[in-house]
């Protein structure tokens, strides 16, 4: 089941950043994250939130854009966008998988696949 919203420091911790980036991505990119605040005055993100931040970082660190850069190739290209995000993912997760499996070998232990330990 899917969270309705996030904190700041889950972003973070999905993203592997900083909570102080993630603020920095969160301001510099006001028309595409729009974080909603708690009573407490927290920000919150939703997942559609989390998507435009897991695009951001794609482009900003897998691909070297600046964030200027960064903005207008997710204004002109977010189909495109969402898809190679989403492929990163699932090929990381897979290579994850195989790491994994090549230490359990390597030590002699059996590997035990877990298809419900998705991240």
């Amino acid at each position: 089941m899917q969270k309705i919203y996030y904190s700041i420091g889950e972003v973070a911790e999905l993203l592997h950043e900083n909570v102080s980036l993630v603020r920095f991505w969160s301001d510099s990119f006001p028309k595409l994250v729009r974080p909603e605040r708690n009573t407490k005055g927290n920000r919150i993100y939703t997942a559609d939130d989390v998507k435009v931040f897991r695009q951001i970082h794609f482009l900003v660190r897998d691909c070297g854009y600046s964030l200027e850069g960064a903005y207008k190739k997710l204004l002109s290209e977010k189909g495109k966008l969402e898809k190679s995000v989403e492929m990163l993912g699932l090929l990381r997760s897979m290579r994850s998988e195989l790491e994994d499996a090549r230490d359990h070998i390597s030590a002699g232990g059996p590997f035990r696949h877990n298809p419900d330990n998705s991240d």
